[in-house]
């Protein structure tokens, strides 16, 4: 076993104040209680759990953590900001360490990149009717990540029961929406 250099560097400190900036939270002030990872719904699916993922940004390792796959599986649920005894909001930080990962251009795993296409097919439709069209969203999403019969039979039999949509109304406050989402593009190009 390796010792590990629990110091941190000019270059780390960057790094440590650039995700608090960008997350609005005092990463600082998390003492690993492991409340999060322990009530977060995702943390078996992810490579690194959350609690780490915070520990890593508090050593200012920014290789690691905007490498590991656990920054794109967060759900954005807030359970692990709800159980924080000290008010951290993970989900927030996890949140902007995606950001700061996306604008390096950061090669992402295949897992990662499925995330990405579904969030940003979710993104797609809410933009175009106001709210979420299920159908052409998981279609979507299936054709574009090459599985364009996925879950087919379990479609079929929802639009055959009336659970899901094949067509849909937009929203009465189409405005509404495309301001919001001007908006998110202005604080995007700042």
């Amino acid at each position: 076993m390796s010792a590990i250099n629990l110091t941190t560097t000019l270059k780390h400190e960057q790094f440590i104040e650039q995700v608090s900036r960008e997350s609005g939270q005092p990463v600082q002030q998390c003492y690993q209680c492991g409340k999060c990872t322990a009530g977060c719904p995702i943390a078996f699916s992810m490579d690194v759990p959350p609690n780490r993922v915070m520990r890593m940004v508090q050593l200012g390792l920014r290789e690691t953590a905007l490498s590991c796959n656990s920054i794109w599986l967060c759900a954005y649920c807030s359970t692990c900001s709800v159980r924080c005894p000290k008010n951290v909001n993970l989900a927030q930080v996890m949140d902007a360490l995606r950001i700061i990962a996306g604008k390096e251009k950061r090669a992402k795993t295949a897992r990662a990149r499925h995330v990405e296409l579904f969030n940003r097919n979710f993104l797609n439709s809410i933009r175009r009717y106001g709210r979420l069209h299920e159908f052409e969203t998981m279609t979507m999403y299936n054709l574009k990540s090459g599985q364009p019969f996925k879950n087919a039979d379990t479609g079929l039999y929802m639009l055959s029961r009336g659970k899901l949509k094949f067509l849909i109304q937009k929203t009465s406050q189409m405005d509404q929406v495309k301001q919001i989402f001007a908006r998110v593009k202005e604080l995007e190009e700042k």
